[in-house]
């Protein structure tokens, strides 16, 4: 019986001890990061930082932490400016009053860090991801830039659907929108006072008949999205420059822009048949040579119709997969 009771009471001693030590290295690994935090909002890590604070435990915060490849050579033109986000989220909540010692920031990148890209099978860059305090990371740990977009905003609302700390993001004041408004607000009301005994041009139809393309154009190719999502104008690889985004979910600034033009250029085409067949007014042909003349406005307008009709498709079905539906190009 003696020997029972002390075979427990080394086993109660021996996991006090273990457990004291568990919290005292835990305590030592906050301290750390803390001292770490106060310096700068993102913490670099390298292999070992990486393993000792993110990997081992024991742990009882989570870490976000940014994989990224921001040196020049590696082309990542996207890496910037989702850093700069990034830094923006990590930075409002080291200077809010919801910061805890519960969540740290970090960053891994591939020049530093390339033995982590491979431990974690990292082959694209950059990635987000969160390590939470407990467990390993699911899928969802991964943020989807795609769905969810790069903004600061939207980051922070990742993190707090992973960690459930609230980060409120905190920009900037930003005044280039509000000058160029009113140096255009002054520049549009400088002409009309100085065309102010001429205002006739107002009423001409094919003015606003131009101005209302130009407005369909800009709203059907995303431009309105671009001004929510903010997304890069386009984005480097090693293999080149990538103009159109893969994703259904997601496009670049100058994928916009050439879906813009590939649209204006089916409507120029369809208004040259219109007009080759007599307008909207229905003229009819007068002479030999306006008849040949309207013949060849017709066989151009449906070229222009049919080519970038096709390229438009093409563009689609590179983002959708499954699409089966083409014209003259894959």
């Amino acid at each position: 019986m003696k020997l029972i009771l002390l075979l427990l009471l080394c086993i109660t001693l021996t996991y006090t001890n273990t457990n004291a030590q568990s919290r005292a290295k835990l305590d030592d690994k906050i301290q750390h990061l803390t001292d770490f935090t106060a310096k700068t909002s993102i913490i670099p890590l390298n292999v070992n930082r990486f393993k000792e604070y993110v990997k081992s435990p024991p742990r009882d915060y989570s870490f976000i932490v940014m994989f990224t490849a921001m040196a020049p050579s590696r082309r990542c033109a996207i890496c910037q400016h989702v850093f700069d986000e990034y830094l923006l989220v990590a930075n409002s909540f080291r200077y809010s009053q919801s910061y805890t010692n519960k969540l740290f920031f970090g960053m891994v990148d591939f020049d530093d860090g390339s033995d982590i890209f491979q431990m974690l099978r990292l082959n694209t860059a950059p990635v987000i991801m969160h390590f939470p305090a407990k467990g390993k990371p699911k899928p969802a740990d991964s943020m989807d830039f795609e769905r969810a977009g790069i903004h600061a905003e939207a980051i922070a609302k990742w993190i707090n659907d992973r960690t459930d700390v609230q980060i409120k993001v905190f920009r900037p004041p930003n005044y280039s929108g509000a000058v160029a408004f009113t140096l255009l607000a002054v520049l549009v009301a400088s002409f009309f006072y100085m065309r102010r005994n001429n205002l006739e041009f107002l009423y001409n139809k094919q003015m606003w008949a131009v101005a209302a393309l130009f407005f369909c154009f800009a709203m059907v190719s995303g431009q309105m999205w671009n001004q929510i999502r903010g997304p890069p104008f386009y984005h480097r690889t090693k293999n080149g420059p990538v103009y159109i985004n893969s994703g259904s979910h997601g496009q670049f600034v100058l994928e916009s822009y050439i879906v813009a033009a590939l649209n204006a250029a089916v409507v120029v085409g369809m208004i040259l048949m219109i007009e080759a067949s007599g307008g909207v007014k229905g003229t009819e042909v007068k002479t030999a040579q306006e008849g040949k003349k309207r013949r060849f406005q017709s066989a151009v307008g449906l070229l222009l119709v049919c080519v970038f009709f096709s390229l438009l498709l093409s563009v689609f079905r590179s983002k959708t997969q499954g699409y089966p539906y083409s014209f003259l190009f894959k």
